[in-house]
């Protein structure tokens, strides 16, 4: 029997069952084979229900005596009622309880996982629990169980715990399976891999913790080196075009520099002639720009951007919004328009002939670098000799929004900009097929922000302290989070408070209020009258994270901080402290729980933007970092990009040098390696297109 025989053919699964299965995206051998248990239960450990104690977190196998609703109150909780024989242990759930009812039967066998109170005897407040099903025999035997992830739609066609161990029992020693080897024997033994063939049965039935371990490590190994090995076939592709080689005459960029009013740190020095070297190449520049908030990004930008100029090319920066956008444009302008180089803006709202007339200009040449968003890959926008794309905050763009702006130019070098402090993990992950240039330095001037956590009670003490630095003639900034899922909570409480803080508490002051339903027209007005200090208080919704850069600003309020992750807080905090005043950021907690607590903690603690985006990907998971999911890169069965740091670096470094050697994977030792890389990346690959 092969891996890719149809679940049809093997015995006792049914049409409606195989019919499920492959809803589950179960269709074959293979598929049933990688539907890995979600835990493994350990019957050495478990604990008689005898001998559970008050306050220790305990495992239990029991079974099922009774169950139901107790009124308490005005509201219900659901008990169910276990027994081991050694005694009763109690259940509850305060929620749902609708829902959670259907889910038992007296008899059946329960595995338990929860933190032991005690009130009239053992219990447990919503525990973990799965269904084990198995046979008494099965129960008594002990060893380590495989316990599988159920979905409601799975049990209702009586796909149940026990049935999923027996088929897959059955699979791997009753029938004679061939599993394949993917890797040659050099890499086995010099990774310390087992077999394939051992990996697949010990991750369902393992013997002993070593042999669980043992699998886990190199079915791990397997995710990461296809995605790796992805990466470094796309990265390799790119070396194959040709783009223009850069020969910048050096007249825009020494200008620039020269009219600088500070002192580049080293870290951005090293950083441009990182680009400048890549810009030199007839290949294109592939590049990340990684930098804490407040490093310095814009400037590194503007000089690459310069030395683009300098070599006759034009240059496209996008950025996710308008407020950005503009900014963007601001910086650039305000030292490009003494050298004799034209910027421009593009936006979305930009009236029709103001369009037209950048969108002419662009395409004769007259403009050299122009700035905007989503509306730079407008069919219409077209350029007159594109050599460097620009994306800042780039994973607010989707691959297709990317290779749509690099269309524009012929094969233009691409430099992609990000303020999100990233993983290293997570970098060579997702940005796996780019060169990174990290700034880990911030300018001299910049002086470490001071965060605080403050109850509503101190509130306010909070607000007279405000008083007192708009007094000394500084500014400050007040921030409101979505209070529930809508656009619409978020603009009603930011502008509640806007209401209820210039009427009242700050009512000798300028208070302004910006949001993202704004018109342009409003908003740019607004950002004007702060940066100008005719506001004093800015109270805003989130738009303010990203695109205000106002020196004067020292004070960061943000209620109900508890609703922020981390990465998105330090975003935050740094819209101040931009400038030589000491700076502050007061996150008020109001709903708080223990994991909020220590998110907030974090932040008031350190300024690491590094140490802070490990936090938060820890906590959040990598398909959350970002805000977003990404598309198709996340989805390990069992890999982590949290906790296999060791094992993505020689999964990389193997794909890496595998590529670089036998770039086709025409090999007869890499055979196999390219036979399952052309089969689960066969989408990514058909979609590749280099731009």
């Amino acid at each position: 029997m092969e891996l890719n025989t149809l679940i049809s053919k093997i015995g006792g699964i049914g049409k409606k069952r195989e019919y499920v299965l492959e809803e589950h995206g179960i269709n074959t051998i293979e598929d049933l084979l990688y539907y890995f248990p979600r835990r493994h239960l350990d019957r050495s450990v478990v604990t008689k229900i005898r001998n559970l104690k008050k306050a220790k977190t305990a495992s239990i196998i029991a079974k099922v005596e009774a169950f139901g609703e107790k009124p308490i109150r005005n509201k219900k909780l659901f008990q169910v009622i276990v027994t081991d024989g050694t005694g009763l242990l109690t259940l509850t759930w305060f929620n749902g309880t609708y829902y959670i009812r259907k889910l038992f039967k007296v008899g059946e066998y329960l595995a338990i996982h929860g933190k032991v109170d005690w009130y009239r005897g053992p219990t447990i407040t919503h525990p973990e629990f799965d269904k084990i099903s198995f046979d008494n025999n099965y129960l008594e035997k002990g060893g380590i169980i495989p316990i599988y992830p159920l979905t409601s739609e799975l049990k209702a066609v009586g796909i149940e715990q026990r049935m999923i161990r027996k088929i897959i029992e059955k699979l791997l020693f009753e029938l004679s399976l061939n599993i394949p080897e993917i890797f040659s024997k050099d890499i086995l033994e010099k990774e310390k891999l087992i077999s394939l063939n051992k990996a697949l049965r010990y991750i369902h039935f393992p013997k002993t913790f070593p042999q669980l371990e043992g699998s886990k490590k190199r079915l791990k190994f397997d995710e990461h080196f296809f995605l790796q090995l992805f990466m470094a076939y796309r990265k390799s592709r790119l070396k194959t075009v040709k783009a223009n080689a850069f020969i910048p005459s050096g007249n825009c960029f020494n200008t620039l520099v020269g009219k600088l009013d500070f002192e580049l740190t080293d870290a951005q020095k090293r950083v441009v002639e990182e680009a400048h070297v890549d810009l030199k190449k007839n290949i294109p520049m592939n590049r990340l720009l990684q930098g804490d908030v407040g490093s310095g990004k814009t400037i590194v930008s503007i000089l690459v951007s310069a030395l683009t100029v300098d070599s006759s090319f034009q240059v496209a920066l996008m950025a996710p919004t308008e407020i950005l956008a503009q900014q963007h444009f601001n910086s650039f302008k305000m030292l490009f328009d003494n050298s004799n180089t034209k910027c421009s803006l593009l936006t979305g709202k930009m009236r029709k002939k103001e369009r037209e007339l950048i969108i002419g200009e662009l395409s004769n040449g007259n403009i050299s670098i122009i700035i905007g968003t989503h509306a730079l890959i407008q069919k219409d926008v077209v350029f007159n000799k594109l050599g460097l794309v620009i994306i800042d905050e780039q994973h607010r763009f989707g691959v297709e929004q990317r290779s749509l702006l690099l269309k524009k130019g012929n094969h233009p070098h691409f430099l992609a900009m990000t303020a999100t402090p990233i993983p290293r993990t997570l970098s060579i992950t997702y940005h796996g097929d780019m060169d990174l240039s990290i700034i880990d330095e911030l300018p001299k001037i910049r002086v470490p922000i001071i965060t605080k956590i403050v109850d509503p009670t101190r509130l306010p003490n909070v607000y007279d302290f405000i008083k007192s630095e708009i007094n000394l003639g500084r500014q400050c900034m007040i921030i409101y989070p979505l209070v529930e899922e809508s656009e619409k909570s978020d603009l009603a409480a930011a502008e509640s408070a806007y209401l209820k803080l210039s009427k009242t508490i700050f009512s000798e002051f300028n208070v302004g209020l910006i949001h993202g339903q704004m018109k342009k027209d409003q908003k740019e007005n607004v950002m004007k009258e702060f940066s100008e200090n005719i506001i004093n208080i800015m109270v805003a919704t989130t738009v303010i994270e990203v695109g205000i850069d106002i020196p004067n600003a020292t004070v960061m309020l943000v209620e109900h901080a508890e609703r922020f992750g981390l990465t998105q807080l330090h975003q935050l905090r740094g819209r101040v402290g931009r400038g030589s005043f000491k700076s502050y950021c007061i996150l008020t907690r109001r709903k708080i729980n223990h994991n909020s607590l220590k998110r907030l903690k974090i932040m008031e603690n350190t300024n690491d933007g590094f140490l802070i985006a490990d936090e938060d990907l820890k906590m959040r998971g990598p398909g959350e970092f970002f805000g977003t999911r990404q598309s198709g890169f996340f989805k390990f069965k069992i890999a982590s990009m949290i906790n296999d740091g060791k094992i993505i670096r020689r999964a990389r470094e193997i794909a890496f040098k595998m590529i670089n050697e036998d770039q086709s994977l025409k090999s007869p030792k890499n055979k196999m390696v390219s036979k399952y890389f052309k089969k689960y990346y066969k989408t990514q690959i058909n979609q590749l297109t280099i731009s």
